[in-house]
Order: C-alpha cells, then structure tokens, then sequence
C-alpha cells in the first residue's frame, strides 16, 4: 500500500487539516501527543535544533506523524523529562507498520535514531517497521510507568484499598489541622509562585524548565484541565502538586514539599486531596504518575508497566557503526528485550 511521507514544521500543523485533527485536544489520549504540548517542547527544550514532525498519509485516509528532533548524533524524539510518553500518533493503528515503515525509509539519511520513552504497543511497531526499512533496531527498557484504574470506585472505596500505614499516616496528620489543602483549577500569578516557592525549597534538583511549566500551567487553566494543589501551614506554602486532567486521566506531573515541614506530612495530605478531587469531582477513569519507580508511588498506585526505548541504526552509514555494534553486543548480552509487545494501555 503506497504511502505519501512528508515532514511538517510544528507550526504548519494548523496548515494540514488531517495533522490538525489527529493532534487536536480532546481528539488525543493525552497531553503527550498534542501538537500544541509538542511546539512547547520544541520551543523550550530543542532552541537551535530542528523539530519536525515525519507524516504518512495512506490512500484509506489514515495518518501516522511521528514527532522527531534532529540533532548531531541523529534523530530523538521530540520529548524531555516533563513527557510520560513519546510515540507515533495516528488514527489508523491497524495500518500504524506499513506507515512507520515508509516513514522509516525516509529518513535513513539521519543514520541513527533514540527514541524513548515508548508504550508497549508502539515500541512495537517502531521496532518492526524500522526493521522492515532496512534498519537495525533494537528495543530496550527505558523507564516504569506507575499509573492505576480505577475501574468505577469512588475515592472512599478506592482510599479503602490503600496500605494501612498511608491511610492512618492520612487520618492522624489530617486530623491535627495544621495542614490546609486547596486545589486550584485556574492560574493565578500567585498561586504559582507558591509553587514555584516550595518547589526551590524542597528536596528536588533545580527546576528542568519552569518557564515551559508556566507556559503549560497556563495552557491548562485555560483549557479547564489544571489541577494546581497547595497545602499551607499557618498560611504559608509547604506542599505544591501540578496536576492535569484531560481524557478521563489525571496526569501527575510534579509535586514538591519543603523539607522542613515534613513531620506534618503535607505532601501526603496535599496527595490525598487531589486524588478524593480528581476520583469524585473530575470522576476520572484512571491516574497516569508518569515515569519513575519511586517507591512511595506504590502506596498509591497499583499498576506498573515499562515504557520502552528504541535505538535503530542505518548499516550503510559508515559513522554509526560504534554505535550499531555497541546495541548488537547489547543484544548478544541479553540486555536488550526485543518485539513483539503487547498493549498496555
């Protein structure tokens, strides 16, 4: 089946009715694949570099764009730290191979590809339409991906099935009152700061980016989708979370604490709050913690699943071969887990 490729800057999006569509809000399953969240990244985290987005359309009407960044080593996905995700979008996945694999054809030129992090499902595909352009591809695990269903509960029964020790840590520091938890579901400059506040305070490196986090922030209110919690002690800020609800998800992208409150447990009042919000309020159907294994997110979430990377060298291109024969002594090793995938969701 013929397929047309073409690559398309970030901003021409709006210029494609079919690349418009497909990465519109409310037509993707999160903020991840979003033309809009893309040009964010590109904007804040790519300055200098080229990020694009490498199109199939096939002659059923199905479209696949693979969000993509050029750099000197060769292509990466179009993704940094604050991404849950990184994968090809599309709205005819039963196609999805044929179209990477044209896709993939089209770029042997860059040499060497990384891309991460991947969904089970899509790690697969890109593995086998790397492969089937004439690429050696590899698959390897990248990051967890801790994340719940929450298949019809309210939070009281949901809260039910938490570790005892979380539950009591709750009601006990709960019930002293010197904690205030608020969740804010618009922007204000001085919420924000607060945030920003306790995030300089707390136990967590330097802040990646925090004016793409504002501009997100922002973004979000003004879509409906924020959800900025704030716990304070004698009205000062002590714990800050930023969530975002978009699709029957809520997404946890940061949370912070100050150090010196930690007795009072803020961050795990400020936690169940926004969780009792997000489950009875906004009534979503699952919560996404993104990447990381920390192993407090076990007291809250019960699924776990890896999120893949894949590395694809061109044989042809002569410098890459360090590279090519680094991922085959991998593979040799049995470090390297390979297709076929199933979904996770």
């Amino acid at each position: 089946m013929a397929c047309r490729v073409y690559h398309a800057e970030l901003a021409q999006v709006q210029d494609h009715p079919r690349l418009a569509a497909l990465m519109a809000r409310g037509a993707t399953a999160g903020p991840f694949d979003r033309a809009d969240w893309l040009a964010l990244i590109a904007a804040h985290g790519f300055a200098g570099q080229r990020a694009f987005l490498a199109v199939a359309e096939d002659q059923q009407g199905g479209t696949l764009a693979l969000p993509l960044v050029a750099g000197q080593s060769g292509l990466g996905a179009l993704a940094n730290w604050y991404s849950f995700w990184a994968r090809p979008i599309t709205d005819a996945p039963d196609r999805a191979e044929t179209m990477l694999a044209a896709i993939a054809r089209s770029l042997l030129g860059h040499g060497a590809i990384d891309f991460a992090p991947l969904p089970a499902r899509e790690a697969g595909w890109m593995a086998q339409a790397f492969r089937a352009a004439g690429w050696v591809a590899a698959v390897e695990p990248a990051h967890v991906n801790r994340h719940m269903a929450l298949e019809g509960q309210d939070f009281a029964g949901w809260w039910a099935t938490r570790p005892g020790a979380l539950r009591a840590t709750v009601r006990r520091k709960g019930a002293r009152g010197a904690v205030q938890c608020r969740v804010a579901t618009n922007f204000d400059a001085a919420g924000w700061a607060a945030y920003e506040q306790v995030y300089a305070a707390s136990w967590k490196p330097a802040e990646g980016d925090p004016a793409f986090l504002r501009a997100f922030a922002q973004a979000e209110s003004a879509a409906g989708a924020l959800r900025l919690g704030l716990a304070t002690m004698d009205g000062r800020a002590v714990a800050a979370q930023l969530w975002t609800v978009e699709g029957g998800t809520a997404y946890i992208h940061k949370l912070a604490h100050r150090d010196d409150a930690r007795a009072a447990s803020p961050g795990t009042l400020l936690s169940a709050a926004l969780f009792a919000h997000a489950i009875d309020i906004d009534r979503v159907k699952a919560i996404d913690f993104g990447t990381g294994d920390d192993p407090y997110k076990a007291d809250w979430m019960d699924g776990v699943r890896t999120r893949w990377r894949l590395r694809a060298h061109n044989p042809a291109s002569l410098r890459h071969w360090p590279a090519l024969l680094r991922g085959l002594a991998r593979r040799a090793a049995g470090r390297t887990r390979l297709a076929p995938f199933q979904s996770d969701g």
